[in-house]
């Protein structure tokens, strides 16, 4: 199984990046797994919270296999402890899925097109986090999982 992780818009702060980029490099070893960044959407004071939504969403279809499996990364979604999540994936492995594609959204969250295509949404937390952290958070919560999987220790640390 592949894994994708497409977020809007860049990182400016280097040492988030970095962090991100370790736990990036840690999960090569575990699955193949992507890193997908679409550019931040041109003249947005120009556009309504909704606009930017349907911007956004378009960006991130074209971004997307009919295959692939979206699962949103959204506040409203299911929130899981890191052994269910390593579960989940398990489950995803199991089934035989090819791509399993993860969605950080823009700062408005997510246009009715992209929720229609969608496969499931997952919590980080009911705390709000800036969306450079989520990506860290989200790829080593990812590594923590396959460790758990595997029964490495870096769990228990």
């Amino acid at each position: 199984m592949k894994i994708t992780l497409i977020a809007i818009g860049k990182t400016d702060d280097k040492k988030l990046m970095a962090l991100t980029e370790m736990y990036i490099k840690r999960l090569q070893h575990y699955v193949s797994f992507s890193f997908e960044i679409i550019p931040d959407i041109k003249n947005v004071k120009n556009l309504s919270e909704a606009q930017q939504k349907i911007a956004e969403g378009e960006a991130i279809l074209k971004n997307l296999q009919p295959s692939d499996q979206l699962i949103l990364l959204d506040e409203k979604g299911k929130s899981h402890s890191s052994v269910s999540f390593s579960d989940f994936l398990q489950k995803k492995m199991n089934s035989g899925l090819k791509n399993l594609v993860f969605v950080i959204g823009g700062p408005y969250g997510f246009s009715d097109d992209i929720y229609a295509r969608a496969h499931g949404k997952i919590s980080l937390s009911a705390m709000t986090f800036s969306h450079q952290m989520v990506r860290l958070f989200f790829v080593e919560q990812l590594y923590r999982a396959f460790t758990i999987l595997r029964n490495e220790p870096y769990h228990h640390r």
